[in-house]
C-alpha cells in the first residue's frame, strides 16, 4: 500500500507537469530529499524514479518551459568547474572503485544545482522551490521529533524512514539541515503567498521549529548543538530586543534540561573534552594527516582518499570500580578514518584547487545575500518587501551549514547544493528587477532631455 501511495503521487505530479513543467523540478527535489524508493518495499524500489524525475525536469525545461530571464552566473560556473575537476580527480583517484561509487551521486547533485537556477525566473517559482525543499525535510524532521518525545532517541539508535546512515538520513547531517532551514520556515510565516500568513501557518511553524530543535537531542548529534548555538547568535542581528531574546533563550534552555536523558549529557560532554572520545580524537588526527597528505599531493587524491590514512594516538580510558575511577592512557592505531569535516574532505579529495573553488562558491553566496539584504531592506512595495528577509534566511541557512560542515563530510550534500541554487535564483531575480528599473530610468531621462530640447527650440 505504501508503494502504491508513493507511485500514485509521483504519477499525478508527472501528469500535472505536462501543463506546468516546473512541477517536475519540484518532484525531483522531493524524491532526491525524501528518497521514497528507499522507503518503499517492492515496486517503487525497483523503479528508477529519481532518474525519471530528473529526465522530466531537464527535458521539460528544454522542450516546454519558458526561458525568459534564465541566466548562467558566476557561481554556476564555479560548480561546473568543480564538476569537471571532480571528474578528473576521479580518473586519477587513489581508490578508483570507491571513488567511482561516490562520483555516481556527486555529479548528479552538482549538475542539478547548476541547472536549478535556470528555472527560478519568478517569485512563485522561488517560493515553490523553497516550500517543497522545506516540507520534504520537514517530513523526516516531524517523525524524528515524535520518536524523540516518545523516548525513541539515542546516539545511533533513532530510526528514520530509511534505516541507512547516509545522505540526509545521517544523524548529524539531518540535525544541520533541520536547524539551517528554521529561518526559511519563519520567512514563510510572514511573507508566504502559497500558504498566506494565518494562525494555522504560525502554529505549524512553532511545532516544526520545536521538532527541528529536538533532532539534535533525539540523535544526540554534537554538531546539532553547535548549529543551534550558531542559529541563536545569528538571530541576534535581526532581533530588536536582544537582551530579552537572550534571557528567553536561557530560560528555555534551563527548562529543557530536566527532560534531557543522561546519555545526551554524556555525549555533549565530549565537546569540552574531545581527547576523551575516540570519534573526536580521530578527527584531529585525520586532519593532521590530510595536511601532510596534501603537502605531497596538492591536487588531491580523489574521492575517499581518506582510506589511505593510518596513524597512532593516545586515548584515555576510564574504568570505574564502585566509588573509584581510574584513567589509563592506551596507544591506539587507526586507519581508513573519514575526514569528519567538509573543509578537509575537499582538501584531501580535490586538493587546493577544489577547496578554493568550494570556498569561493559559498563565500560569494554569503556576500550576495548580504548585498541583497542591504539593497532591498527598505523596500516598501508589497511585491518587493519579501526579498530582503528571504536573503537573510538563506544567508543564515548557509552559515549554519558551514558550521555543521566544519565537523562532518557534507561538502556535496544535495539539500545544501539546492540551497545554493535557491540563492543564485534569488540573486538573478533581483538583478533582473534592477536591470529593468535601470532601463526605465534611462528611458525617462531620455524623454526628459528630448522634451527639454523641444521646449528650448519653441522658446527660441
Amino acid at each position: 500500500m505504501l508503494d502504491l501511495v508513493f507511485l500514485a503521487f509521483i504519477g499525478y505530479v508527472l501528469v500535472l507537469g505536462l501543463r506546468r513543467p516546473f512541477l517536475w523540478v519540484l518532484l525531483y527535489v522531493y524524491i532526491d530529499i525524501l528518497a521514497p524508493q528507499r522507503i518503499g518495499y517492492s515496486a517503487i524500489a525497483s523503479l528508477p524514479v529519481s532518474l525519471i524525475a530528473f529526465a522530466a525536469a531537464f527535458g521539460g525545461w528544454v522542450a516546454l518551459d519558458r526561458k525568459e530571464g534564465a541566466r548562467f552566473t558566476l557561481r554556476q560556473g564555479l560548480m561546473a568547474l568543480l564538476l569537471v575537476y571532480c571528474f578528473w580527480t576521479t580518473g586519477h583517484a587513489d581508490f578508483p572503485i570507491e571513488a567511482a561509487t561516490k562520483w555516481d551521486w556527486v555529479w548528479k547533485a552538482l549538475l542539478f544545482a547548476i541547472f536549478l537556477p535556470l528555472t527560478l525566473t519568478t517569485r512563485a517559482r522561488i517560493e515553490g522551490l523553497a516550500l517543497v525543499l522545506l516540507l520534504s525535510v520537514a517530513t523526516i524532521v516531524i517523525g524524528t521529533g515524535m520518536k524523540t518525545i516518545l523516548g525513541g532517541g539515542g546516539y545511533q539508535n533513532l530510526k528514520f524512514f530509511v534505516n541507512d546512515n547516509s545522505g540526509i538520513y545521517e544523524s548529524s547531517t539531518l540535525a544541520t539541515v533541520a536547524i539551517g532551514l528554521i529561518p526559511m520556515l519563519w520567512w514563510f510565516v510572514k511573507h508566504g503567498t502559497i500558504f498566506r500568513p494565518h494562525w494555522l501557518v504560525t502554529g505549524f511553524a512553532v511545532a516544526l521549529t520545536f521538532a527541528a530543535l529536538l533532532v539534535p537531542i533525539g540523535t544526540e548529534a554534537r554538531t546539532g548543538l553547535l548549529c543551534i548555538a550558531a542559529l541563536g547568535g545569528l538571530m541576534l542581528r535581526y532581533t530588536k530586543q536582544r537582551f530579552l531574546f537572550i534571557a528567553g533563550a536561557g530560560v528555555l534552555g534551563l527548562t529543557a534540561l530536566p527532560f534531557l536523558p543522561q546519555s545526551y549529557y554524556e555525549r555533549m560532554a565530549t565537546l569540552a573534552q574531545p581527547s576523551g572520545d575516540e570519534s573526536a580524537s580521530t578527527r584531529i588526527a585525520v586532519w593532521e594527516w590530510t595536511i601532510d597528505y596534501v603537502a605531497q599531493k596538492p591536487l588531491g587524491g580523489g574521492f575517499d582518499a581518506f582510506r589511505g590514512n593510518k596513524f597512532n594516538y593516545v586515548m584515555p580510558v576510564k574504568q570505574t570500580d564502585r566509588n573509584t575511577t581510574t584513567v589509563t592512557y592506551q596507544p591506539v592505531e587507526d586507519k581508513g578514518r573519514a575526514y569528519h569535516s567538509s573543509f578537509f574532505e575537499m582538501l584531501g579529495e580535490q586538493g587546493w584547487p577544489g577547496l578554493i573553488i568550494w570556498l569561493s562558491l559559498h563565500l560569494i553566496g554569503l556576500w550576495q545575500m548580504e548585498r541583497i539584504q542591504r539593497r532591498w531592506k527598505n523596500a516598501e512595495a508589497e511585491a518587493e518587501r519579501w526579498i530582503s528577509p528571504l536573503a537573510a534566511a538563506l544567508q543564515m541557512g548557509a552559515l549554519i551549514y558551514l558550521v555543521g560542515a566544519t565537523f562532518q563530510g557534507i561538502a556535496y550534500q544535495p539539500v545544501m547544493l539546492m540551497l545554493v541554487g535557491l540563492q543564485i535564483g534569488l540573486n538573478t531575480y533581483c538583478a533582473r528587477i534592477d536591470s529593468a528599473r535601470g532601463l526605465l530610468e534611462r528611458s525617462a531621462l531620455r524623454k526628459q532631455a528630448i522634451a527639454s530640447k523641444m521646449g528650448g527650440a519653441v522658446a527660441a
